[in-house]
């Protein structure tokens, strides 16, 4: 019979300089413990209580520690975690015996070593240095849907921003559409953001972009003029009582109460804008590898096809690339119900309504980005209780019905789709890191692709195009990314930012690579990310705030009137619809095919065989059928890796 015990286990940091110490315990009998403390050069600090069973069946059981060390100056500063072992490189298995029981021990950390001086006998580990020294140890980044910044924020009252008010306006045929307050929760119809929708918008009605040839002058007076003809997005004309629905801002304070939370208690930038006009792909790839390829207009099925058996290449690499030549880890998650039912959002308040196609992350796309890789934000804030060695984390939402094109049940706030599901994620999120032990070091930024087709009254500036000579074929607007694009929210979240503060420093979606390559000592992808901003320098404080919320004050749905359900007729008429040449629904099955190929073994046989299927899909209702069955595959893929590991302590699950 296993008797229970507890030790009592200091830690000396041997670093050299001062230091943040956390160290952790875990068992299966006991779960985990941890503690976190301060350390100068020298100085021993705890205690941390560790439980653990002796006797029979203990052996069962055994004991797992891991310590990471923030060490800000000194001979040795940066970040380092211990290294663990090879089948998990950051937990080392040092087992208690009976003689260590009610024993007060000392432990010892350096920058190359990790000594675990049980009293029943030592054991040692390496440690592997993930950063360099910087205040920050995490990069945290949510990219959401398909925003402009005065829709989000124009009546929000928020002091001190620049702002549509309700006397700008746009006409169209001979009527004025003001700036509102109290957006509805979600349009009839998809607004235009192709290239050419948001030259109109921009520059206005009927206006067009002429390659070779200067942008023509922005007044920001087509939105309303786009929204009521275009078709480009596949989901109709709007009614005309819509027509102004792109000029509609939300009253943020009630509408979208943990948005602007995040903004008076943090940063809101009101200068970041998306890095080309319009589209969600190119601006996805620019913040991954600042830069589309040239890429101006979302990509084609033909185009697709010829780069998604190895993914997307970027002239450069992208930022995963640089990353993992500096040796810095990172991390992508996604908002899928990784545990129930398979492909839907955890934060809609009305998951039913979204599609599994929804679900597929359009970083997957990337050379080097499997499928497999992506973790359920269901785990998220388990996984930031235990060692997180993750110095990067890109964050992903669920994009909702993307096979049917109502963009429903999902959590991108696509406008479409309405905004609670976005809410609640950035809730989650939210809470998940201020509650975690990386509180103090860790920084968030959340922003949005691009504007949506919705109105924005500050005009882009000129920008630094990438200058990285990418390959012919994707730019077939003529667009040299010699301009920003709209503008979108940005708030920059972190205890090192004084509450309230309001910045309206240029940015775009580069910035966020400056800001990671500025903290962890990555060179420059393209031109444009050297020639961008970065947000360190909000990072005022010298201490970190005590005064953060511990959660937010997520939004309880408001009735919204329901579309009445499907009929099976109805449903399979639209099963039948053929897939469309273009857009988010082709790019995602493309990125499956890519994720069967990549869990395949990989020989021509499989692949053509991969590929044979795929050309069968054909209508929406295949498409959707498909996307279950790899998604399926994925699930198996990950539950055997769970299996393979049976036995370690799975640093993060």
């Amino acid at each position: 019979m296993a008797t229970q015990q507890r030790a009592t286990v200091n830690v000396t940091n041997n670093t050299g300089g001062n230091a943040q110490i956390l160290l952790f315990h875990t068992n299966y009998t006991n779960g985990t413990q941890r503690g976190s403390w301060a350390a100068k050069p020298g100085q021993t600090v705890g205690p941390l209580t560790a439980y653990f069973e002796t006797g029979w069946f203990a052996g069962d059981s055994p004991d797992w520690w891991s310590v990471l060390v923030h060490v800000k100056d000194g001979p040795t500063p940066g970040f380092y975690i211990s290294s663990g072992t090879s089948t998990d490189p950051f937990w080392k298995e040092c087992q208690f015996q009976r003689s260590d029981a009610e024993q007060t021990m000392t432990f010892a950390v350096s920058a190359d070593k990790f000594d675990v001086a049980l009293h029943s006998g030592p054991c040692s580990n390496g440690m592997t240095k993930l950063t360099p020294a910087a205040p920050v140890t995490h990069v945290f980044v949510v990219m959401l849907e398909n925003r402009s910044f005065d829709s989000m924020f124009a009546m929000s009252g928020i002091k001190g921003i620049t702002a549509a008010t309700t006397k700008d306006f746009n006409s169209y045929k001979d009527k004025t559409y003001p700036v509102q307050s109290s957006a509805p929760l979600r349009l009839p119809t998809d607004p235009g953001h192709e290239f050419p929708d948001a030259v109109e918008q921009l520059c206005g009605e009927k206006v067009k972009y002429s390659p070779g040839r200067p942008f023509p002058p922005i007044d920001n007076s087509g939105f309303v003029a786009n929204y009521a003809t275009t078709t480009d997005e596949l989901t109709g004309l709007p009614p005309k009582e819509a027509f102004g629905d792109v000029m509609a801002c939300f009253a943020t304070a009630t509408q979208l109460p943990v948005l602007y939370q995040l903004a008076t208690e943090f940063a809101l930038c009101d200068q970041w804008h998306s890095s080309l006009p319009g589209l969600t792909w190119p601006n996805r790839f620019f913040v991954h590898g600042a830069s589309s390829s040239g890429m101006d207009a979302n990509p084609s099925n033909t185009q697709i096809g010829e780069w998604q058996v190895d993914g997307f290449r970027y002239p450069n690499g992208s930022i995963y690339d640089a990353l993992s030549k500096a040796g810095i880890p990172y991390r992508f998650y996604n908002d899928t119900n990784g545990s129930q039912v398979v492909g839907q959002s955890l934060y809609s308040d009305d998951p039913s309504k979204g599609s599994v196609v929804g679900a597929v992350p359009q970083v997957t796309s990337l050379h080097g980005v499997q499928l497999v890789d992506i973790y359920s934000l269901e785990k998220f804030a388990s996984d930031l209780q235990g060692p997180y060695p993750y110095p990067y984390t890109f964050i992903e939402p669920h994009y909702g019905n993307v096979r049917n094109n109502t963009y429903e049940g999902g959590s991108s706030q696509h406008p479409m789709d309405n905004v609670y599901g976005g809410e609640h994620l950035l809730a989650a999120v939210y809470a998940a890191i201020r509650n975690s032990p990386y509180w103090d070091t860790s920084l968030l930024i959340v922003t949005y692709d691009e504007h949506g087709g919705l109105y924005d009254c500050v005009a882009p500036v000129a920008a630094t195009p990438p200058g990285d000579n990418p390959p012919s074929g994707y730019n077939v607007n003529g667009f040299k990314f010699d301009l920003y694009g709209v503008r979108v929210p940005g708030i920059v979240v972190s205890p090192l930012i004084p509450v309230g503060t309001v910045d309206h420093t240029l940015y775009d979606h580069t910035s966020v690579l400056k800001t990671v390559e500025d903290l962890f000592g990555v060179k420059p992808l393209t031109k444009r990310d050297a020639a961008a901003s970065s947000v360190v320098k909000l990072l005022s404080l010298t201490t970190p705030r005590t005064d953060c919320p511990t959660s937010l004050n997520s939004p309880t749905p408001m009735l919204i009137a329901t579309k009445p359900c499907m009929t099976a007729e109805e449903r399979a008429l639209l099963d039948a619809q053929p897939l469309p040449e273009s857009g988010n629904l082709v790019g995602a099955l493309y990125n499956l095919r890519k994720a069967e190929i990549e869990l395949s073994g990989r020989t021509p046989a499989e692949i053509a065989t991969i590929k044979t299927r795929f050309e069968t899909i054909q209508t929406r209702g295949q498409a959707e059928t498909y996307a279950a069955s790899v998604l399926e595959k994925v699930r198996v893929a990950k539950e055997q890796r769970k299996l393979a590991l049976q036995g370690q302590p799975l640093t993060p699950s």
